[in-house]
């Protein structure tokens, strides 16, 4: 897909492709099932086994839309800033309303969803104050970290519902590998979080280099 305008002369960066397009869509979906799901997951103190089912299916629903719309922006060239920000934000929204569901349903202990969401709200406001400077896009350690966090809280939500079909011991293993992967996940969003932060002082401080070498341009041939 060719977004540069027709008239636009040889060597000009390609405008942006417009932000109303289907990756951002679905990016708007996914925002939208988050109370969805936490409705869901909270019905009659989670006990309910049949909202149990029906929150896990709406919560793998809304991630597989994160796979469809980084997808679809890659292939067809639709990568937009909003996109950028927005992408990271519905994934943390819905991390944080399942982390914070199932802590306060006494599934998992709280200083997990403190842990994790510490990070999240760290670095989705040091987003912010980058975009001045760049743009950081989800990085290769943020996306294991998503799929971890995904099969985790995957898991977990599979437990209760589960747990009546099957042997206590099948029961027992599943959990098991439930707090497993959950480690990994808190052990790759501390490691990334750190990187991340190393990312944008690096910005930061490549940014105060250039604009001090623009204004100590003897010969006055920077642009303005």
């Amino acid at each position: 897909m060719n977004d540069r305008p027709e008239n636009s002369a040889p060597g000009h960066a390609p405008a942006e492709p417009s932000p109303w397009n289907v990756p951002n869509a679905l990016t708007v979906l996914r925002i939208l099932l988050v109370p969805v799901f936490l409705v869901l997951l909270l019905a009659d103190g989670g006990q309910d086994t049949s909202m149990r089912w029906w929150a896990l299916v709406v919560f793998l629903l809304a991630m597989a839309t994160d796979k469809i719309d980084g997808d679809l922006a890659r292939k067809y060239n639709l990568i937009t800033n909003f996109g950028k920000i927005a992408d990271p934000i519905a994934d943390k929204s819905l991390m944080a309303a399942a982390l914070i569901g199932l802590a306060a349903i006494a599934e998992i202990p709280w200083w997990v969803p403190i842990i994790i969401l510490i990070r999240e709200l760290g670095i989705t406001v040091l987003r912010f104050f980058m975009i001045r400077i760049a743009v950081m896009p989800a990085s290769r350690g943020g996306k294991i970290k998503t799929v971890l966090q995904t099969v985790a809280i995957g898991l977990f939500l599979l437990l209760r519902p589960v747990a009546q079909f099957v042997p206590e011991s099948v029961t027992f293993v599943l959990l098991i590998l439930a707090w497993l992967v959950m480690v990994a996940a808190i052990v790759v969003t501390v490691v990334t979080g750190i990187d991340y932060c190393l990312q944008a002082a690096k910005l930061a401080k490549d940014s105060r280099g250039g604009n001090a070498a623009a204004g100590d341009d003897p010969a006055g041939t920077n642009p303005k």
